[in-house]
């Protein structure tokens, strides 16, 4: 303040230079107190008794500056003087010793500590607050800025679902070709060892989009008893320059910490592109990171630690990625087979108001369906019912003329993808990579 003495600005700026130093707090409140100025007085004096609560000075200094009255006879007061200051013995053998006070308890009702607390409350904010569960604190920051200590992870980790790959309707082949390639090395550790069979390196599903490859994914985590992380683009990417190979890091830090654990890398061509066609150095500094990652997957640190990855479109992943002991093993995901779209089409018309469906005349008009397509079919059908509910007046069920006529509207999305797939087996084939795209385009003559 501009009318502060120099002596007030001087102890102002050595409290505040030693906030726990509680007798240079009560000298310099006694100043205060002494010019006149009372709250601010109590304010020292509040501070003073959170750094020593049992001060007797700090008691007796918040009463006077208060305006209380002074603690009643036989209670004791803070000193006034130090002892070295006090009478010395000299003083004379004659000098009549002082009548001994009965001691009281220190709860005398002469003055009311919890009311004197709530009347400077509002003066002096708490050093201390714990942090409620709705309250609006900040959560303080771990040393590597990425949250609250005690949460086991800032990362999605689903616990060992109840999806296994009986829940996968058809797609025989899929299945076998998980049973053999993934999933029996891992159930028979002892014949793993006797075979010398390597758990190195990962899967990657492929295939034309909604054929199920994220459920298939979820499948085998269910089988193998492991949690489940899913990761896309926007998981990993940040405005931060290392945010997002630390976003990397840490995903795979904390599939360690779950293990059992499945990472599954969605849109792996998005995640992994090839970098020799990424112009941001950012994304291939991503790519980077993961191939540090997967790298790491037989080691002791990564025991329990599986790696999904699903693309449509394989031919544009960066090929370090697919090299031996990374993402090495290949699934080809393709449209689901007539077992497969029964048992979609049951589970999208479970809840709807059907009548004389026949299931077997819907799955020869619904080949090449993708699971996604089928879904939406049954949509388009029950959208088709309910409109002409409305404009009839009478409520009717979903019959086939409105399924066969949504299976005539929809144009399987797989088409689309196989004329892209066609260049690429037939001119991209050298290392056998898409050899299972090739004899399955041969089986449909579309090569």
């Amino acid at each position: 303040m501009a009318d502060e003495s120099p002596l007030i600005r001087s102890l102002r700026a050595a409290v505040a230079a030693a906030p726990e130093d509680v007798p240079l707090r009560l000298h310099f409140a006694e100043l205060l107190l002494a010019e006149g100025r009372g709250d601010e007085a109590v304010a020292e004096a509040a501070v003073a008794l959170q750094h020593a609560p049992g001060d007797a000075a700090a008691r007796a200094l918040m009463v006077r500056a208060m305006g209380l009255p002074a603690a009643a006879p036989g209670v004791p007061q803070a000193p006034t003087a130090p002892a070295s200051e006090a009478p010395s013995a000299s003083a004379g053998p004659e000098a009549p010793a002082a009548p001994e006070t009965p001691e009281r308890p220190a709860t005398s009702s002469a003055f009311d500590w919890d009311k004197a607390e709530q009347e400077v409350g509002d003066l002096v904010g708490p050093r201390f607050v714990e942090s409620g569960t709705g309250g609006d604190l900040e959560q303080p920051l771990t040393a590597d800025g990425s949250g609250d200590p005690g949460d086991a992870s800032a990362w999605d980790v689903d616990a060992p679902g109840a999806v296994r790959l009986a829940d996968v309707g058809g797609m025989r082949e899929v299945k076998d070709r998980l049973e053999s390639a993934f999933l029996a090395p891992m159930r028979n550790p002892e014949l793993r060892k006797l075979y010398g069979k390597s758990l190195r390196g990962g899967l990657l599903l492929y295939g034309p989009p909604g054929c199920g490859k994220t459920f298939i994914a979820r499948a085998v985590a269910g089988e193998l008893g492991a949690s489940f992380i899913s990761v896309s683009l926007s998981d990993i990417l940040d405005m931060y320059i290392g945010s997002s190979e630390r976003n990397v890091h840490d995903i795979f830090e904390t599939a360690r910490a779950q293990a059992p654990c499945v990472v599954f890398l969605d849109e792996l061509d998005a995640l992994g592109a090839k970098r020799s066609r990424t112009h941001h150095s950012g994304l291939r500094n991503v790519v980077n990171q993961l191939l540090t990652e997967l790298d790491g997957i037989d080691g002791a640190e990564n025991e329990g630690v599986f790696v999904l990855a699903a693309t449509n479109v394989p031919w544009d992943v960066d090929l370090a990625l697919r090299r031996p002991g990374r993402l090495d093993r290949t699934l080809l995901v393709l449209p689901p087979d007539a077992p497969a779209r029964e048992a979609i089409l049951r589970y999208h018309l479970r809840d709807r108001p059907i009548e004389s469906v026949d299931l077997g005349k819907l799955l020869k008009v619904t080949e090449d369906f993708s699971g996604a397509d089928l879904a939406h079919l049954c949509e388009t059908a029950a959208e088709s019912a309910l409109l002409d509910s409305a404009r009839t007046g009478n409520v009717r069920l979903i019959n086939m003329k409105d399924l066969m006529g949504a299976a005539k509207q929809i144009k399987p999305s797989s088409e689309s993808w196989f004329a892209s797939a066609r260049n690429v087996a037939m001119f991209a084939n050298d290392g056998g990579m898409y050899d299972d795209l090739v004899a399955y385009l041969k089986k449909k003559r579309k090569l």
